[in-house]
């Protein structure tokens, strides 16, 4: 036996956190919260699927986004676009009379189609994060610069969407949303049913990233992060591989906007600015980059939290919030969920029983990158 393989545990043992995650969401939340709650805790598990793109890009490639709010934003308008659509029925939506239009712009057509507005808020940011992407890393930008791109495309976005009052209603925003698919949005059963179907789509974004983080793909991901010069000595096309994974990241937050929208009534230019990027960086980096459940987890706790503190004491609680942030990353600079794996590797480590004996020779499988056959 190779003392250096990994345990490959049973497959009740591999799925049984996940089974145990989907109850508590599924079935004892839902009984034990009230609708406000609940509603709240949907949209938190709406950031938990922005975290999880954000941690494809930046824990397993190596390259930290600042426009993943820009992503939530372009699908949460697409879908907020339809909402408002089917609101006001024939009529043009209300805030249009303010400004004297009287015709549908041709940008609002395609969003009477429920289908096509789903479909363009998870595409349209794949869209512009592929274009962007291929442009910046054909150039081989990466690193920080790679940031301050993201950053101002970020930013000069939102001060178009401001300057846009007849289109879009400026800094106001798109609001009006009454109904959802024909159900009133005030319901507490069509609540009930937005909350399950994020939480639905939480695991299934999971379980993609998962497949993905632990297929071929995943692992040119991690060499990609490591050692991009190798990659592309060994053959592949770190500009491909990175584009394609910059483009899913900014799908999985253009789906998370448009289960936002409906929860919250409302997308703005300022839920889309360099701040709400930053704090999605925030989330990823307290739960534990490159851990898939540290982004769900620090996404959920980070916004509990802000939430908690901030009804407590509203005077201060971005102070408080703030000393929190500071705190978790310089005792934990792996986040929340990677010092729990360091404190249990060294648990298990101090057992006698799982160390590997030193008189014994070691057998290590080694897999070239291109898929050669082990050595």
């Amino acid at each position: 036996m190779n003392p250096l393989r990994p345990y490959r545990s049973s497959w009740l043992l591999d799925w049984l956190p996940f089974l145990v995650c989907g109850l508590i969401l599924l079935v004892l939340l839902p009984q034990s919260l009230s609708m406000f709650q609940l509603n709240l805790l949907g949209r938190f598990l709406t950031y938990a699927i922005v975290a999880l793109g954000l941690d494809l890009i930046w824990g397993y490639t190596g390259m930290l986004s600042l426009g993943q709010g820009l992503f939530f934003g372009l699908g949460a308008y697409c879908f907020g676009m339809y909402l408002n659509l089917e609101a006001a029925g024939k009529n043009l939506p209300e805030f249009m009379g303010l400004y004297g239009v009287t015709e549908l712009p041709w940008l609002w057509q395609p969003f009477h189609s429920p289908v096509l507005a789903i479909l363009l808020a998870v595409g349209f940011p794949m869209l512009v994060a592929a274009l962007v992407g291929y442009m910046v890393f054909r150039s081989r930008v990466q690193g920080v610069y790679f940031s301050i791109i993201t950053q101002a495309l970020t930013a000069i976005v939102a001060l178009l969407l401001i300057g846009q009052q007849q289109l879009i209603n400026g800094t106001n925003g798109i609001t009006e949303m009454r109904t959802i698919f024909g159900y009133k949005l005030s319901d507490p059963a069509t609540k009930m049913g937005l909350y399950v179907t994020t939480a639905l789509v939480l695991g299934a974004v999971f379980l993609l990233c998962r497949y993905l983080i632990r297929s071929r793909f995943g692992r040119l991901l991690v060499a990609v992060r490591d050692d991009e010069n190798r990659v592309r000595f060994v053959g592949y096309n770190p500009v491909v591989i990175k584009v394609c994974v910059f483009a899913l990241s900014a799908g999985i937050a253009g789906l998370a906007g448009a289960l936002f929208v409906p929860q919250v009534g409302i997308i703005a230019p300022k839920q889309i600015d360099i701040v709400a990027s930053i704090e999605i960086v925030i989330w990823v980096a307290v739960g534990g980059r490159g851990t898939l459940v540290g982004a769900v987890l620090g996404a959920l706790l980070v916004n509990t939290g802000k939430s908690v503190i901030s009804s407590a004491r509203p005077d201060i609680w971005q102070f408080i919030m703030g000393g929190l942030f500071v705190g978790v990353v310089v005792l934990f600079p792996k986040g929340i969920v990677g010092a729990i794996l360091d404190l249990f590797q060294r648990i298990r480590l101090s057992w006698p029983n799982t160390r590997p004996a030193e008189s014994a020779p070691l057998e290590v499988e080694t897999t070239s990158l291109a898929g050669g056959k082990p050595r």
